[in-house]
């Protein structure tokens, strides 16, 4: 048992900083790849264009660098505990919380770049408000991983206390909660800022009308997330688990899962619904007025499942 412990205790730590290592990897790649075609596009802006991409690779770093941070925590921390098999199923939880959405941030995060970068041969002397464009967008992006940054810092701190399999598996559920509740929006949240970025290049003078869609529809993307981050608070912290039996259990994994799975479709739909309306707001700015009322009801029908979703999970929190 000592030993299956250790072993998910270092598989974690090297499981988070391989996995977001790889998805950081391949953004980076696919910005440096757009940023080369760009200058090729328009060699006077070379300059500009690599300052673009250069901050925009900064930006996918994050993940990365969050990674390394909690797999540091939890390398160089000291833990005592009587059950460390708890603990280990534990740090499973945080391996999910951070690495998933990790992974999918360090991939998607690039999109907005690289149509930054095309943006600005296209609309040279453009460029310095599209970069900051640029850096709003990836900066909004980055919110799930921030999100499961907090929450596995939250399971650290609990998982030595860990007594019983019930506590391990409330931790657990914890983290796959966040973690698969955070692929939907990042994916959504990326397509919309790609096609954003995209707009700034087709018809630069519609950058107001983009720039306040850009606010509204990305606090509407990220709604999932944060039910997600409610039901993975509620499980942290209202579940009372002193007399638990295994079917209080199984009810947290499957509230956990329901939320998770939940807001994946329904964060890349809201995303792709908003995307649309903001190609062709650059197309027809005059129209910015319809097209956003249209996106936003969309959207708003598209996050009832959402809140299906979050129904359910609370139900299966606080009832069994």
């Amino acid at each position: 048992m000592n030993e299956l412990a250790v072993f998910f205790h270092y598989g974690t730590i090297a499981s988070i900083v391989a996995i977001n290592s790889l998805g950081v990897g391949i953004g980076e790649g696919l910005a440096s790849s757009a940023a080369l075609d760009a200058i090729n596009l328009q060699p006077n802006s070379k300059y500009e264009i690599s300052r673009t991409a250069i901050l925009g690779m900064a930006l996918i770093e994050t993940a990365a660098i969050m990674g390394v941070t909690i797999s540091f925590i939890l390398l160089l921390g000291t833990r005592n505990t009587a059950y460390p098999l708890c603990a280990g199923i534990a740090d499973l939880g945080i391996a999910l919380a951070i690495s998933l959405p990790g992974f999918a941030i360090g991939i998607v995060s690039a999109l907005p770049a690289r149509e930054a970068c095309l943006a600005i041969a296209r609309q040279p002397f453009f460029a310095q408000r599209i970069l900051r464009f640029m850096l709003l967008t990836q900066s909004i992006n980055q919110t799930p991983i921030v999100f499961g940054f907090i929450i596995a810092m939250f399971i650290n701190t609990q998982a030595a206390s860990c007594t019983n399999l019930i506590a391990s598996i409330r931790l657990l559920a914890t983290g796959i909660c966040i973690g698969v509740g955070s692929i939907g929006p990042s994916i959504g949240l990326a397509l919309f800022s790609r096609r954003a970025c995209q707009g700034l290049g087709i018809n630069r003078k519609a950058y107001n009308k983009l720039f306040s869609f850009t606010l509204i529809s990305n606090a509407i993307i990220e709604t999932p997330i944060i039910f997600a981050l409610i039901i993975a608070l509620m499980i942290l912290f209202i579940t009372d688990i002193s007399n638990a039996t295994a079917i209080k259990g199984i009810s947290l994994l499957s509230a956990a899962i329901c939320m998770g799975i939940g807001t994946i479709s329904v964060g890349i739909s809201s995303g792709i619904t908003a995307a649309a309306a903001c190609h062709q707001i650059a197309k027809k700015p005059e129209l910015h007025s319809i097209l956003s009322r249209v996106s936003m009801f969309s959207q708003g029908l598209i996050d009832t499942f959402a809140i299906y979703a979050l129904l359910i999970a609370i139900l299966l929190i606080l009832i069994p």
